[in-house]
């Protein structure tokens, strides 16, 4: 039996100082992550500090927004719209927990290619998700 995919709200984030420019992207259908300019590693979730070395020297770099499933979770009794949260291993290198969207949810699977797509949270926020490629 399928399970089709069903827009449903999402919360806005709660955003940190200096998320302005992630959300900016995400409003224009980019997705950044942050690049230490110190040890030169990327990192998401997006933070001021590096989480490897420490060095504030951080900079937003976009991703190509592409990337595989690494884990995953259906939903299907929590609400009234079953859904599908995961872990993505973006091409980049750095995992993000995000929605699986825009698919038959019974057909996501481990080390299944994905692409970044953006949806809007309930107060006019963009949230990346991903779909299948």
């Amino acid at each position: 039996m399928a399970t089709i995919y069903e827009a449903r709200t999402m919360q806005d984030p709660e955003p940190n100082p200096g998320d302005t420019p992630y959300f900016e992207a995400t409003a224009d259908g980019r997705l950044l992550i942050k690049r230490c300019n110190s040890c030169g590693e990327v990192h998401f979730y997006p933070r001021a500090v590096c989480p490897y070395c420490q060095s504030a020297d951080t900079q937003w770099v976009e991703s190509g927004g592409r990337g595989e499933i690494y884990s995953f979770s259906i939903t299907r009794k929590a609400g009234p719209i079953p859904y599908a949260i995961a872990f993505v291993t973006l091409d980049e290198g750095v995992a993000m927990m995000t929605n699986i969207v825009d698919c038959d949810l019974d057909t996501i699977r481990i080390g299944q290619r994905v692409r970044v797509v953006f949806k809007p949270t309930e107060g006019g926020y963009v949230m990346p998700c991903f779909a299948p490629e």
